[in-house]
């Protein structure tokens, strides 16, 4: 998975390989007790879409590259700020809905992921191990 950051005025996105279980302990803590959420919560509440865990994970990744920044700093628009699964990623959900969904549903998410698939980044680590982005 992918956090991309495309703040106004700039050209290109800047684009993180997000991977919970490669985060380091220091950053995890600060994110804990920055959002009062547990590792394992803030992992789901990422996905989800929860504005104070997505700015608190920008502030780290961001910090990686520029050490003194602080968290009021770190400010953005909605559309500014996405997730992105990888082609690994996405093939391995469709993999499952595969085999689990029945119906016409099945049919309409399968497609769906199918376009999700055939754009989206492919990163070569990822070939043949990739893993959903929730730390357990």
């Amino acid at each position: 998975m992918y956090l991309v950051y495309s703040p106004e005025g700039q050209d290109e996105p800047k684009r993180w390989k997000y991977n919970p279980r490669r985060m380091m302990s220091a950053e995890r803590e600060a994110i804990e007790r920055r959002t009062g959420r547990n590792w394992s919560d803030f992992t789901q509440d990422v996905i989800k879409g929860n504005s104070l865990c997505r700015r608190a994970l920008l502030h780290a990744l961001l910090k990686r590259e520029h050490p003194t920044l602080k968290w009021d700093d770190v400010d953005f628009a909605w559309d500014e700020l996405t997730l992105e699964y990888s082609r690994a990623e996405l093939t391995e959900i469709r993999q499952t809905v595969a085999d689990t969904a029945t119906g016409d549903e099945r049919d309409a998410v399968l497609e769906k992921l199918d376009a999700e698939i055939a754009d989206a980044f492919e990163d070569p680590e990822d070939e043949g191990k990739a893993q959903l982005p929730i730390a357990g």
